[in-house]
Parts: C-alpha cells; structure tokens; sequence
C-alpha cells in the first residue's frame, strides 16, 4: 500500500498517479533562533531524500520519476544552470531506477560551491550539453530531443526545477505533512510559511497543499530566479494546474478558488539575478548558521533575507512564522 499521504487522503488516486518514496518522512521542524521578534520555525527538508542529494527537488522527483516510467520512458531531458541541484537529483534518483538523464545547462556566476557542483553532475552519469545561455538551450533542445529519441523512445521533458503541474504535487504531499505535524503538536500552525522561489513548483505545491489540508498559513515565496516568470499569477496558475491534474486522475474535493490574493511573492531580495550573492544572503547564512542550519545564497539565504527584514518591518505579527529549508548537500 502507498504511503503516499495524497494517497491516503484521496485514495482513488492510488491506482491512477503513482508515487515512488524516496525519502524518509515527517522532516524535522524545530525552532530557529536568528534573532527574530516573531517566533520563527524551520520545516528542514535539507535532510529528505535517501540518495545522492536532498532538498526540495526529491520530493517532486517522487512524482516525475513513476511517471517516466508509466509513459516508458527510460531517458529524462531536463535544463538548469551550470550549478543546478535539480539536474543533480535528477541524474542520481533517475540512475538509481534505470532512467539516464540528459542535461542542458546555462552559466550561472561561478564559485566554489558551482564548480563543485558542476563536477558531481559530470561524475553523475548524466549527458551534460553546456548551451550556456537560455536562447541556445531553445536552439538546442529540439536537436537533442531527436538525437536522444530510441526508436518510438522519446525522451520524458521535465521543465527547470521538475516545476510542472505533475511535479508541484511534490509540496502538496509536503503540506499534507506539515498539517499532520500541526494536528501532533509537534508545532503551532503557522500564520506564514516562507520558500525560495527558483522555479515556482514548491510554492505552487504549498499553496495548494496548504488549502486541501485547511490550513490558513500564507506562503510567502522570495524570487531568486530572474530568468523565469515568477510572478503570483503564474505560481497560482501552476497550482490551479496541478489541482486540475488531481481531478482529473480520481480526486474529488470541492474546488480550492486558489487566487493570486492568497500568496505573496516578493523579487525585493533577488540581488543582481540568479546566482549572485548579496550582502543580506551572507549575513543570514552567517545568522543560520550560528543556530546549526547549512544554507546557500542562490537559494535559501535570500530567502531567510527576506524573513530577517519583513520580521523587522513588523509583517508577521508574533508569528508563528514557518522557514522552509529546500537545500539538500550530501
């Protein structure tokens, strides 16, 4: 039987969206001490997944990956940036259930942390295209899908991040969890739960999640990506998405009216563009670290940027505010 708490909660689904775990769950949630007047937590989904790496992107892959396989696909095609965690997880989740992975990927500002990582996706087994810049990744990808095509075999796309209806369902199984650590009292119900913004799929996933389980929490989701629309209206147009894609395997549930007033999306912590680190993205991580939490400045240390300077401006009340923690380094 699934473990699967979608599953669980809509078991028509079972039989026609299948799930493949790949982490241990519930995620740790404690509290986080970085000098906030409202009470902070961390939901640390830095330690979910089983594998070669962790993070956010597990939890989609949980999804993307029995797909690939219901389709009969054994190759994934998929984009990111010279750097990217999700073509990471990607090619060792993808190895590990005989799927190959082909990545294209675009420069990003280069450190220690993109080299290195740019160096497991090379020892990863995955086909690595450097296209360099968005509009040769376009040139390329039709070129590439051809040339990876076996016989009647095509390749299963995944878009940036796996941040399609299909993988958003990822948070939503995360949010279903969440609303169970909140019915133990492992914590109080959040009035805000704050995410970085790479590619929309996890706050798509939350928002909707979040509204199945009858949570009131707010997701607050900081852009770090300026390549890609990110706006409030296109995240609620993917979790509309991926609500429809419920319905449409078996799901019944009186429809969520999910609308861009019911999150709150911020580009204001950003800095020059995807990649770059701030000023305010090292302080946080200095803060975090300090309390033993690992963050990065592409991702997770804007984001708690953000929770720093809205806490400051008086935005959350007393809290309880919720930070999501989606790096995952092995």
């Amino acid at each position: 039987m699934s473990d699967s708490l979608l599953h669980k909660r809509f078991p028509d689904l079972a039989d026609t969206l299948p799930y493949l775990r790949l982490g241990t769950a519930p995620t740790p949630v404690r509290p986080l001490d970085v000098g906030t007047a409202a009470a902070l937590w961390c939901k640390d989904d830095s330690v979910y997944g089983d594998g070669g790496w962790g993070g956010n992107k597990v939890r989609k892959l949980e999804w993307l990956l029995p797909e690939a396989h219901r389709r009969g696909a054994r190759t994934i095609l998929t984009v990111g940036g010279t750097g990217t965690n999700w073509g990471l997880a990607t090619a060792l989740y993808g190895r590990d259930q005989g799927i190959s992975t082909i990545l294209t990927l675009v420069d990003q500002p280069a450190d220690d942390h993109v080299r290195a990582q740019l160096r497991r996706i090379e020892k990863s087994g995955a086909a690595v295209h450097l296209t360099h810049t968005k509009r040769r990744t376009r040139l390329t990808a039709p070129w590439l899908y051809l040339r990876h095509k076996l016989g009647r075999e095509r390749p299963y796309f995944l878009p940036v991040g796996g941040s399609s209806p299909l993988g958003a369902l990822g948070y939503v199984e995360g949010a279903l969890e969440l609303a169970d650590q909140i019915a133990a009292g492992v914590l109080p119900e959040p009035g805000h739960i704050v995410t970085a913004v790479g590619s929309g799929g996890t706050a798509a996933g939350l928002a909707l999640g979040l509204r199945l389980a009858g949570l009131r929490t707010r997701v607050v989701g900081v852009v770090v990506n300026d390549s890609l629309p990110l706006d409030a209206p296109h995240i609620i147009r993917l979790a509309a998405k991926a609500e429809r894609l419920l319905r449409s395997r078996g799901a019944q549930f009186e429809p969520t009216g999910l609308g861009v007033d019911d999150l709150t999306i911020t580009t204001d912590w950003l800095g020059p563009g995807y990649g770059h680190a701030t000023p305010a993205a090292r302080e946080a991580q200095s803060l975090a670290a300090q309390d033993g939490l690992g963050l990065e400045t592409v991702y997770t240390a804007k984001a708690l940027a953000a929770v720093l300077h809205l806490d400051t401006a008086g935005a959350f009340g007393a809290g309880p505010v919720l930070f999501l923690n989606t790096y995952g380094p092995r």
